[in-house]
């Protein structure tokens, strides 16, 4: 009995060693994934942006990072745009937005930046959403800005991708067609859109193309090696009370105007969020859930790799939040401003944040 017991207690030893030998090597691979580029990360400070809101929107062009938009309590546009000089770690407060608007979407194109639609508060009324169709160029060389031609289709909370100095305005929210409502509005219908234009800056001119196949709106998007990519966002709803948030990601090829597969889901499905392209991938940054039981901001980053069709997580944000600004200057993702919690837009409530945090990927 002893040499049966002994026996065992060495089987049991030796399986012990192989699990632990198992969840090393399982370990290792995991550090050699870990440090690929998408993960060689660290996050630093900047200088905060002179005025904090949720529903900024971020843009880089000319080396320069641009801030736009901004929403009070009271669904008040803002309509404020700031500079920000990564050289000097300096902001300046450039000229206002012709028409204050919030959820509009932008994208540059030489040096350039253009605005489409959004919302505007009624002139009258209760507090609500009314979508535009405007399209507006802003140049920050002068820091003047030009009305182009309108879209077809008045809408907010949308994506605009550049793809060969074409601008593709997809998704958003708007009203339900032949309806009698004006503006949107958490009680009165409407619908998230699947509403796909071009934009072309150099004939000032707009054209249509397929529809993207998941109505979405407040996701993000952006283009790599010439294919568009549409990650996440709201289903059923413009607003997160009465919305579902959706995981899912598809692409777009501009040469056939087709949409493919549904590709590998976010990590979880949010919305409000901001993003970046850098080294052929699109990092995702903050965002909103509201469910029965909480209310949150994401402080989760993630980068989708469109060849692998994978994600990889990375070191999250110093700070939660949603309805932030975001892009890239060289390897550094800018991240400005925001909400730090769910559902704060409301007078004695207000939880926006002056944060200016970058997050370097590789290098220095």
């Amino acid at each position: 009995m002893p040499n049966i017991v002994r026996r065992m207690t060495n089987s049991i030893a030796r399986l012990s060693r192989l699990s632990f030998a198992a969840a090393l090597a399982f370990a290792v691979t995991l550090g050699v994934l870990g440090a690929s580029p998408a993960a060689a990360q660290k996050w630093s400070t900047a200088a905060p942006i002179p005025v904090s809101a949720e529903e900024v929107y971020g843009i880089a062009a000319n080396g320069k990072l641009y801030v736009f938009g901004g929403l009070a309590p009271g669904w008040k546009p803002m309509g404020m745009v700031f500079e920000y000089d990564p050289a000097t770690d300096r902001w300046t407060r450039k000229r206002d937005m012709p028409v204050f608007m919030h959820h509009v979407a932008l994208a540059t194109v030489n040096g350039r930046i253009y605005v489409f639609g959004g919302f505007v508060l009624p002139e009258k009324g209760p507090a609500s959403w009314q979508p535009v169709n405007t399209t507006w160029e802003y140049d920050p060389a002068t820091d003047n800005w030009r009305q182009m031609a309108a879209a077809p289709v008045a809408r907010g909370a949308h994506n605009a991708v550049v793809v060969d100095n074409r601008i593709h305005v997809i998704g958003g929210a708007g009203l339900h067609p032949g309806s009698k409502e004006t503006a949107l509005h958490p009680a009165r219908p409407h619908r998230a859109l699947g509403t796909h234009e071009v934009f072309d800056p150099a004939k000032n001119a707009w054209s249509t193309r397929a529809d993207m196949p998941t109505p979405r709106n407040h996701g993000a998007a952006a283009a790599v090696d010439g294919r568009i990519y549409v990650i996440g966002g709201r289903i059923g709803s413009v607003f997160i009370t009465t919305a579902s948030n959706t995981d899912i990601v598809e692409e777009y090829d501009p040469a056939t105007d087709q949409w493919g597969r549904l590709l590998a889901p976010m990590p979880n499905p949010r919305s409000a969020v901001a993003w970046g392209v850098h080294g052929g991938r699109i990092y995702v940054v903050g965002g909103e859930v509201r469910l029965r039981d909480y209310w949150a901001a994401f402080a989760a980053v993630d980068a989708f790799d469109p060849k692998s069709n994978s994600w990889t997580r990375l070191p999250p944000m110093p700070l939660p939040r949603h309805g932030l600004a975001a892009d890239f200057i060289g390897n550094r993702l800018h991240v400005v401003s925001g909400q730090v919690q769910s559902g704060t837009n409301a007078p004695g409530l207000v939880a926006s944040t002056d944060r200016h945090d970058v997050l370097t990927i590789g290098g220095n």
